[in-house]
């Protein structure tokens, strides 16, 4: 959607942030429909929003994001990612997603688990490969994700200094394997607590959305993601949707 042709916001997501509070009209509002917490889009979009709060707090933009899970995994998530607990909410089951017409995968075909893994190959999935490559090959295009003087474990790897990153491919933009690095770091940290991040297999496949909401209730701008590391029509830069609004 273009993020100057506003349109009234879906009826559901205006229900929904009624009930939470500082989510009121007044003020522009950026709302995530995450999937489930221990997906690979919930995390790196949440840790991809780390770094912009003071500019969106500055901006006057409030903040919810709102994923399937329980609360033990939300308190987890916020915990591995830095995201602010007063700003993430979880519900057991899609039920605004669906509202929203959000993708929720492939159909019954054999069950969430082959769905899920027919998505990661790119069937039903669209821009998945070619992302999951990105983390590989690097992006010259895309920012820096992992400073030489910052230390990452990530999984079954030894330690890895950012430094090694720059060596191996210079500085200043996304080095050959930084982004799969971070990747492998999440995918353990979720599987080293699958349950608590993924009580129920029933919604592997669903996906996501943003919206962002002018004062008025006016939408200003929305994604829906088609497949999994879709959450953003620019992953090299997935907040370059907000550019214009924080100046």
């Amino acid at each position: 959607m273009h993020p100057l042709a506003p349109e009234p916001c879906p009826a559901p997501l205006l229900e929904r942030l009624a009930q939470i509070p500082g989510l009121e009209p007044g003020q522009r509002r950026l709302v995530l429909l995450l999937p489930q917490l221990g997906d690979f889009d919930s995390l790196e979009y949440a840790q991809a929003l780390v770094p912009a709060l003071p500019r969106l707090e500055a901006a006057g933009i409030a903040l919810v994001a709102i994923g399937i899970g329980q609360e033990a995994g939300r308190q987890r998530f916020c915990a591995f990612t830095g995201f602010p607990s007063d700003r993430l909410l979880v519900e057991a089951e899609p039920q605004l997603h669906r509202a929203l017409g959000l993708y929720p995968g492939l159909g019954p075909l054999g069950g969430p688990w082959p769905n899920l893994l027919l998505m990661c190959a790119g069937i039903g999935s669209p821009g998945t490969l070619a992302e999951v490559l990105r983390g590989y090959t690097g992006d010259r295009s895309a920012p820096q994700r992992i400073a030489d003087d910052k230390t990452i474990k990530a999984g079954p790897l030894p330690p890895i200094r950012g430094s090694l990153f720059a060596r191996a491919g210079g500085t200043g933009f996304q080095r050959p394997f930084e982004l799969a690095t971070i990747r492998l770091r999440n995918m353990t940290e979720v599987l080293a607590h699958w349950r608590t991040y993924v009580p129920r297999d029933d919604f592997l496949t669903q996906r996501g959305g943003t919206f962002l909401l002018e004062a008025d209730d006016t939408l200003l701008y929305s994604h829906r993601d088609r497949g999994i590391l879709g959450f953003s029509e620019t992953m090299a830069r997935p907040l370059s949707f907000l550019d214009s609004f924080l100046g």
